[in-house]
């Protein structure tokens, strides 16, 4: 194992670097927050999970063994900074026609299915909210006996000033106190707060709600925030090493989760949080006024308005790794075509390496060649050790492409570095390219005979229901929802398929 204090990772609560330090030497805590499983995953949730993989990934690369958390979160997930208590999943089960758990495992199932195309490694555990209803009311018992909690109408709220009067409430986000109390929306219910800046623990469950617990409160749900809180408690312990997630989610979900569980384990909970930032779509903040909210499966087809064609998860997944995680990633048409030809580029190359064959014991003919070629691949891990840095091994790479290009074709002596340094050469490409990065060969024939197979299908469905012929038009349709290709049909008689 390498020496731990060689990486250094942004900690989000100091906003600094800071040299890595597991808890228990050898090894590693991470808890990174999950999907809401309301809806079908999309370009949003794709850059904090290949981002996170990555970094479970080199952890292990360094030889920690790592206890990877990422929950679901399938029960409600009610919005205070919108609608309050507004429902996604009751809802969206409602408009599906589907009982809400039905919905969940839909969309569960979806998501591990889109995880598996951008070759994303299984956590360790994946607890779901709904598994863990126990663990949160006793979680909200305790807050309430502390003091920092108060039931209301049979909700519970935690007490934002109490408990900022004597702690850093607002360190991770950057956010005042006294700010929060003055800019919260006045929103549905908060009269059953003492103050606006309050966050419900539990909520008082409507007749109509659908997802309903008992609890000493009354039947209810929980929080978001106190879910993510108690399952990284139970499987992590009281303080853990690393906490990851989106930027989106520093305000105010992480900064309640600290609250939350500094009262209940009587410590902070996390030692290092990492966030990613954000995408846009072609300059833009993605949202539905934007209508560019672009899920992965229309992503993977080209089935969206915003693309031109279908993208490879793999060049996804390339493109996301090109930019450092904390910085801004703008997706377009053009830089996704870019990064099509750029991991075409560096795959043609590493297929070549196998072909590169240096004498055993071989010295280098080339002195300069043999140095830059050890100094790109040294800095390797200098770059993955100084916070994550992807994007910077990646540039090396691609400075080491057209040196093996050349030797096999033959305009570079392959003789020009030594035995040991093109095996040493070609052992760290493989490390980086397929262990850490998580990169796989694209077979473009494929996709193209799908795509191929796919519109000539639909074309047959078409003429099928012009002639009224529903038994073949039907039989299509359910044929391939057996195999677990989706057919929807189109305002304007248009088609789209996705894979499920």
């Amino acid at each position: 194992m390498n020496q731990p204090s060689s990486l250094k990772v942004y900690n989000s609560y100091t906003r600094q670097k800071e040299i890595f330090q597991s808890i228990t030497p050898g090894h590693v805590g991470m808890y990174v927050c999950g999907p809401t499983v309301s809806g079908e995953s999309h370009l949003g949730h794709a850059r904090p999970y290949i981002t996170f993989d990555v970094v479970f990934r080199y952890l292990q690369h360094l030889g920690y063994k790592v206890r990877y958390v990422r929950n679901i979160t399938d029960a409600g997930h009610f919005e205070e900074e919108g609608r309050e208590a507004e429902d996604k999943i009751s809802k969206k089960a409602v408009l599906e026609k589907l009982e809400p758990m039905e919905l969940v495992q839909k969309y569960t199932n979806l998501y591990h299915w889109a995880m598996e195309q951008f070759n994303t490694l299984k956590p360790t555990i994946e607890p779901t909210a709904t598994g863990h209803i126990v663990e949160q009311i006793e979680m909200i018992k305790t807050i309430i006996e502390a003091g920092y909690a108060y039931e209301s109408n049979g909700s519970v709220y935690f007490d934002v000033k109490k408990y900022a009067a004597s702690h850093d409430y607002g360190k991770l986000s950057g956010r005042v106190i006294d700010e929060l109390l003055e800019t919260t929306r006045e929103l549905e219910g908060q009269e059953e707060k003492r103050d606006s800046a309050d966050f419900a623990l539990w909520k008082n469950a409507a007749p109509e709600h659908i997802m309903r617990w008992q609890s000493p409160w009354g039947v209810g749900f929980p929080g978001w925030h106190i879910e993510c809180s108690a399952m990284a408690t139970k499987y992590l312990g009281a303080q853990f090493d690393i906490h990851g997630g989106g930027m989106d989610l520093l305000f105010p979900h992480h900064e309640s989760e600290i609250a939350q569980s500094t009262i209940c384990n009587h410590t902070a909970p996390v030692r290092y949080w990492i966030h990613n930032n954000m995408i846009t779509i072609n300059g833009r903040k993605m949202g539905k006024s934007y209508n560019n909210v672009i899920k992965l499966t229309e992503l993977f087809s080209g089935d969206h308005a915003e693309l031109s064609q279908a993208y490879h998860p793999m060049v996804v997944r390339f493109f996301i790794l090109q930019s450092h995680y904390r910085s801004t990633l703008d997706f377009s048409n053009e830089a996704l075509q870019a990064a099509e030809k750029g991991l075409k580029r560096l795959w043609d190359a590493y297929e070549k390496l196998p072909l590169l064959v240096a004498a055993p014991g071989s010295t280098a003919t080339d002195a300069e060649l043999e140095n830059k070629v050890k100094k790109l691949v040294a800095e390797f891990e200098e770059y993955m050790n100084d916070d994550f840095g992807t994007a910077r091994v990646l540039a090396n790479i691609f400075e080491l492409v057209p040196v093996i290009n050349s030797m096999k074709d033959g305009i570079i002596p392959v003789s020009s570095i030594s035995a040991e340094t093109m095996a040493w050469m070609k052992k760290q490409l493989r490390i980086y390219i397929e262990n850490i990065f998580g990169l796989k060969a694209v077979n473009e024939a494929d996709n193209e005979k799908l795509k191929g197979v796919m519109d000539l299908l639909i074309a047959i469905r078409k003429e099928a229901k012009t002639k009224k012929d529903f038994v073949t038009s039907d039989k299509i349709r359910d044929e391939l929802a057996r195999l677990g290709i989706s057919l929807k049909d189109e305002k304007g008689g248009g088609m789209s398929w996705a894979v499920e």
